[in-house]
């Protein structure tokens, strides 16, 4: 079973969430080093060895991304859960895209913390959202 639900925002906001200045040089840096893993997951040849570590790849990206994209709207956020239910609170239209993020969290840290797999098959039917996902977020920022 993959996890996809989006964490509550009022619990974000209670115990994650803290108000920052907004540092427009800390947002580009952020956003360059995002695009730099993105390049280097989109040159990645994928192959049942190193599927898992690409969508690793994309997952980080798009993390990287609503880091500064938070940091843009002057928030700060000690849970990678957080950012995609601001995300989702923002932009409610995107729901498929944000419960999608959320399955490639889950996907991630079950690499990261159990060193499960993530499925070939999982890559190959999303790797066109993984794209429009960040786009969608650049958009934002």
């Amino acid at each position: 079973m993959v996890e996809t639900d989006i964490m509550d925002w009022s619990l974000c906001e209670r115990d994650f969430i803290r108000k920052v200045d907004i540092d427009t040089e800390r947002i580009n840096s952020i956003k360059v080093k995002a695009l730099q893993r993105l390049k280097r997951a989109r040159k990645t040849k994928v192959d049942l060895e190193n599927v898992s570590f690409v969508v690793e790849d994309y997952y980080e990206v798009i993390k990287e991304l609503l880091i500064a994209y938070l940091l843009k709207n002057g928030l700060r956020s000690k849970n990678h859960q957080c950012l995609i239910s601001y995300f989702y609170r923002k932009n409610s239209n995107y729901e498929s895209e944000a419960f999608l993020i959320s399955q490639i969290s889950f996907f991630r840290n079950r690499l990261e913390y159990y060193g499960e797999d993530i499925p070939m098959e999982f890559y190959r039917k999303n790797i066109k959202e993984f794209e429009k996902i960040i786009k969608i977020i650049l958009d934002l920022l």
